[in-house]
């Protein structure tokens, strides 16, 4: 048995995400766990830096899905990634022309990538957060454009996922995790959850 999951035997492991991705890194771990949804105002207070955004996310997440919860032992995951661009937070594209503005924007420059994640248990709450660097070449407007209008990165903070084709062609290197640019820092993750489930500090 994966040896995480016998830690996690006395839980039931909650993820609620809507995102491939995060789905994804949690199978690919080896995790069982169940998939609820979660709805929330993604809205925050003035004057929050971007590290404190992601973990108000993910921590306002976790307090909408709680009270849905009606299973005895569960353990619930929430995470949110935001894309910080010179000082300033880039949201999800609204349409083709945002998520070109927004690739534009990030071409041959630097941004943060930083995820919040929470764990949350009838017992306790822990919340961390990673922050990835991402450095890009110069994007073309032909490669914008073919990659906005092939892949349609509208779910995605920042308009890109690193996992595709722009990842291959347009990122010069990072510093950091590379799963935290897809939504989860999964080595980190994998740390925080193994010390919860065994209530030790890490």
């Amino acid at each position: 048995m994966n040896p995480l999951n016998q830690e996690l035997q006395k839980y039931h492991l909650i993820l609620a995400s809507r995102s491939p991705r995060r789905q994804h890194l949690l199978k690919e771990l080896g995790l069982d766990f169940e998939i609820m949804p979660v709805n929330t105002d993604e809205s925050y207070p003035e004057g929050l830096s971007a590290e404190e955004i992601a973990v108000h996310l993910c921590e306002k997440k976790a307090d909408a899905v709680l009270p849905l919860i009606e299973k005895p032992g569960y353990l619930l995951i929430t995470a949110d990634t935001i894309v910080c661009h010179k000082n300033r937070v880039l949201s999800k594209p609204v349409d083709t022309e945002d998520a070109r503005y927004i690739l534009s924007e990030l071409s041959g420059s630097m941004h943060e990538v930083i995820t919040g994640v929470c764990l949350s248990s009838h017992e306790k709450r822990l919340i961390f957060h990673e922050i990835t660097k991402v450095y890009f070449n110069g994007l073309t407007r032909a490669q914008i454009i073919f990659y906005v209008d092939k892949y349609k990165p509208f779910d995605k903070a920042g308009a890109y996922g690193i996992q595709e084709w722009i990842g291959l062609a347009g990122v010069r290197r990072i510093e950091g995790c590379f799963f935290n640019v897809m939504g989860l820092p999964v080595p980190r993750f994998y740390n925080e959850l193994m010390a919860f489930v065994q209530n030790v500090s890490i």
